[in-house]
């Protein structure tokens, strides 16, 4: 494998890869094992559908209750399949140079350079708080794509400073598949149609337990879209997915989804609390960097122990000693706090 290859095989490694079966999974950001019943139920209603193509009615159903939930119009819409999606269909806006924010999720970078898109990274540190500065980002660059809030990092950046970086002639990528974990949502720019160039990107998979089913969804301006999705195939999402997308739009939905973020923030302090200076950044997100001494030993330590956690050194500019950690209710998450706690004392 040259060196080429195994850099691209880092940044394809996620979470799935960690969680082995039969370990206690804290390596995968999905904040329940599967879809609550009544998501389970309208999915179940659909599958009489499966028989047909999936219909423009239902598309156009999707896109609504999308554009009601964030206040955008329908043609502003693009359902996916799973926001993964969104960063693969980037190379046909036809960049010239991406500015890509790291440490984030790294399938974006993927995607560009499998395009032959000349990427740059830009690298946000500790020193910081990895808090986004806008004056790193080269004038040049015609495409920016960062998250917020940010994985691995669970920063959460202000609206503000991530709306500096639009501009005319730039496409601003930016990816809030964790938006909705956040109660409020107070820095998301999904209800901003006023920015050129802004895309952003959401995720059903992380508050409905739908990582297999692959259901996510684009907003920005309707000529944006179209150059985004002029490649894509006949019929490109499944009923089943456009039948998640609807639900998990609906009022009743996101009213749960906010009560389900309040909770997190709740078990994420008590995490933090209990995890102590092993705490990089203070989250913002259900999910937590730690920095470990020796983490590759701590990794297979916990391992033997039953318990997954997420390899840090995949993501550019964390080391090997980096673990990320998803934040469970507080009786799942102690058993990684006192396994760490024994691991710890061991090495």
């Amino acid at each position: 494998m040259t060196s080429q290859d195994s850099g691209r095989a880092l940044l394809r490694h996620h979470g799935d890869v960690d969680a082995a079966p039969g370990l206690v999974d804290f390596a995968v950001n999905v904040r329940v094992p599967a879809p609550p019943a009544w998501l389970r139920d309208r999915l179940a209603a659909a599958l009489d559908d499966l028989g047909s193509y999936p219909a423009a009615a239902a598309d156009e159903r999707a896109r609504a209750a999308v554009a009601a939930r964030h206040g955008r119009h329908p043609d502003e819409v693009l359902i996916l399949n799973g926001a993964a999606e969104g960063f693969a269909l980037l190379p046909n806006l036809h960049p010239c140079l991406a500015a890509v924010v790291h440490p984030s999720f790294t399938e974006p970078e993927v995607a560009l350079r499998d395009a032959g898109v000349p990427v740059q990274r830009v690298q946000l540190w500790p020193e910081d708080g990895y808090g986004l500065r806008p004056d790193l980002v080269p004038d040049e660059a015609d495409l920016v794509v960062l998250g917020n809030p940010t994985n691995p990092t669970s920063v959460l950046h202000a609206a503000d400073v991530v709306a500096s970086l639009s501009r005319p002639g730039r496409v601003l990528v930016v990816d809030e598949a964790f938006a909705d974990t956040v109660p409020g949502e107070p820095e998301s720019l999904a209800g901003r149609a006023d920015l050129p160039g802004l895309l952003v990107l959401r995720s059903l998979t992380k508050t409905w337990g739908l990582a297999g089913l692959r259901a996510g969804y684009l907003l920005g301006a309707p000529e944006l879209l179209a150059k985004l999705a002029l490649p894509r195939p006949q019929w490109p999402v499944g009923s089943l997915v456009l039948e998640a997308v609807t639900a998990c739009c609906e009022p009743s939905a996101v009213a749960q989804a906010e009560a389900l973020a309040r909770e997190a923030r709740e078990h994420t302090a008590r995490a933090v609390e209990l995890l102590g200076d092993l705490v990089v950044v203070p989250p913002d997100a259900p999910f937590v960097l730690l920095r470990v001494p020796d983490g590759p030993r701590v990794r297979e330590a916990l391992r033997d122990k039953g318990i997954a956690v997420r390899r840090g050194d995949t993501f550019p500019g964390l080391t090997p000693d980096h673990l990320r950690v998803a934040v469970r209710a507080p009786a799942e998450f102690a058993l990684l706090v006192d396994a760490l706690r024994v691991v710890l004392e061991e090495l």
